[in-house]
């Protein structure tokens, strides 16, 4: 059987696989009846019973919404039927997280938290029969957490403080630590968590996946924690404090920790992508109803040129992030290619632009973009969470792998392949096809990308040969995978564009800007590849560091709180516990989530 290959990966070697992503044909768009009609329903219910001020103003999505979206089957959209859950695509819950996350960005968070990186995923991948029959039915009503991060260590697996201790006679394990920014962790029913196991003369312990019931003695809830955005997001500390584990609630085998956190991340990897296109959706919506309501001097601003530069930006980025999420998520689940690597390039892609469609939208509604919208509100204006918006979508350039770590990532990951493969070798150019079709604007577009990617091949080979590269130029490669990441969404939209043509003519010319605006900040990319600021900048930074310059910090006042910069463990645990627990209703066997009209 011939391994997958990945569209993304190939672009390092100078191949642009436009095969992989083709899509095959009918509507794209298109689901089964079973799947659009639960979005309906969702749709339905967010449209119009949820109050998303309520939640930003009282930063907590109330119980009933939480107990509905249940009944609905939100909570349980992947999950097999076997297991009491809906058994839909993974296409259908990017798409139901489009839904909830227009409404409120703290409702995605909740809804991914469980599903993408909670413990269904880790479960119905390294679990056990055993494991899967004993747990899988609590996720369909009960609530996950993944408790990764720590104080002092933040979310890298090799230094990790929590501890599991097996007592052999027992049969359990031990567990001790503090776990932070555990999303979910507030309110969970059930914790993954994340603990190194101290090696024996018997067992090899490691870095180890352990499943936790969230009312077992010893766990708490030390700290809910509040962010300049998400609103509503159940974040916390976790207090782990000898709290015993049954030896079979460990998720796989002592010390594959890494492989399973990895596992999970890569079937959750497309949840940022899909808000990030539901807010670039949301966000083009806005520009273009004020681009053509405000008036300048009798006339819509939108015939302005900034004002059109903005907006077309905002249109062409919208289209090629819908494209990202609809042809990858549909790639992963016919197994064409190895869509990992290609996840992760879509990760980047849409933390880093649906940031700037954020920015470029509050600058186009100027003071009333600042302006909270129920502000606007009071004073008799329509109330548009712009500025909510922006402080929402931050965060996708931090967690689940920050801008600068997923790009160290994938660079590191580009070397070791080249050092397994050897130098890129390009391929003969393909001969014309008898009766192929005339060529369109994409394939010129296909056409510069293609260069693009044997240019990128050349200067990763140039940088593999440089035994010192990966630490002297470390922005050098991260700009080697921006290009990567810009012509990943090329080639997802120009194939996107290619099976809506027939339905949506009006994508090709989505798709034909998009892929200009996006090659123009390839060109960039290169250009600073060699002329740049970086040893410069190291330099000035490594004078900072060694106080060169105090001078420039006179005349401010830092008022920030006294403290350590890193907390220091252990945690008091005398602090009551904080956990917050979200009455249940309970549902019939016979019953299945999503099936009321509601």
């Amino acid at each position: 059987m011939t391994e997958p290959v990945s569209y993304g990966a190939q672009l390092f070697r100078g191949r642009l696989r436009t095969d992989l992503l083709r899509l095959p044909a009918g509507d794209p768009r298109g689901l089964p009846a079973e799947e659009e009609a639960f979005l309906e329903r969702l749709r339905r219910y967010c449209a119009q019973d949820i109050d998303a001020e309520a939640i930003e103003r009282d930063d907590r999505i109330p119980d009933e919404v939480i107990e509905r979206l249940k009944d609905l089957g939100a909570m349980s959209i992947k999950l097999p039927t076997r297991w009491g859950g809906q058994g839909l695509s993974n296409l259908c819950y990017l798409r139901a997280l489009m839904i909830v996350n227009s409404v409120h960005a703290s409702l995605g968070e909740l809804l991914a938290a469980h599903q993408a990186i909670g413990l269904i995923q880790p479960l119905l991948l390294f679990g056990t029969p055993r494991q899967q029959d004993a747990f899988l039915p609590r996720c369909v009503r009960g609530i996950s957490a993944f408790a990764l991060t720590e104080p002092e260590t933040g979310n890298g697996l090799e230094r990790l403080r929590t501890t599991a201790v097996l007592d052999p006679v027992r049969g359990t394990y031990t567990l001790n630590g503090t776990k932070l920014w555990t999303t979910n962790g507030v309110i969970a029913d059930l914790l993954v968590v994340m603990a190194d196991v101290p090696a024996t003369a018997s067992t090899k312990g490691g870095t180890s996946v352990f499943v936790v019931d969230a009312d077992a003695p010893g766990v708490g809830v030390e700290h809910r924690s509040t962010f300049l955005g998400l609103r509503g997001l159940e974040n916390g500390v976790i207090r782990l404090r000898d709290v015993v584990v049954p030896a079979d609630h460990r998720i796989g085998e002592e010390g594959d920790g890494l492989e399973v956190a990895l596992a999970a991340q890569d079937t959750g990897r497309l949840s940022l992508p899909a808000v990030s296109a539901a807010s670039a959706k949301w966000s083009l919506r806005i520009a273009r109803e004020w681009a053509c309501a405000r008036l300048q001097q009798g006339h819509p601003i939108g015939r302005l040129e900034p004002v059109a530069a903005k907006v077309a930006s905002i249109g062409a980025t919208a289209f090629a992030l819908e494209a990202v999420v609809e042809v990858t998520a549909r790639n992963a689940e016919r197994d064409v290619c190895d869509t990992r690597f290609d996840a992760e390039l879509a990760k980047l892609f849409a933390a880093e632009h649906s940031w700037r469609i954020a920015d470029e939208l509050l600058q186009l509604r100027g003071g009333r973009g600042y302006e909270t919208a129920s502000s606007a509100a009071a004073r008799g204006e329509r109330g548009v969470p712009v500025e909510r918006h922006a402080r929402d979508v931050r965060i996708g350039r931090i967690f689940d792998g920050s801008t600068e770590a997923l790009r160290h990532f994938l660079a590191d990951a580009v070397l070791l392949r080249r050092a397994e493969e050897g130098p890129a070798v390009r391929p003969d150019a393909a001969p014309e096809e008898a009766g192929a079709a005339p060529r369109t604007v994409l394939d010129d577009h296909r056409d510069r990308a293609l260069r693009a990617a044997e240019r990128l091949a050349s200067l990763t080979d140039r940088l593999h040969a440089d035994p010192t590269a990966r630490r002297s130029r470390q922005r050098g490669l991260g700009r080697l995978v921006d290009i990567a990441a810009e012509l990943y969404a090329v080639g997802a939209s120009c194939a996107y564009a290619e099976a809506l043509r027939a339905h949506e003519p009006g994508s090709v010319r989505l798709a034909d800007v998009f892929c200009r605006q996006a090659l123009q900040r390839v060109e960039h990319l290169f250009a600073r590849f060699d002329r740049n600021t970086d040893a410069d900048d190291l330099a000035l930074a490594q004078e900072v560091f060694e106080a060169g310059h105090l001078w420039l910090e006179d005349g401010v006042i830092d008022t920030s709180l006294d403290g350590p910069w890193v907390a220091a463990l252990p945690h008091d645990s005398s602090r009551p516990d904080l956990r917050r627990r979200v009455p249940r209703r309970t549902t019939a066997a016979h019953e299945r989530p999503g099936n009321s009209d509601g």
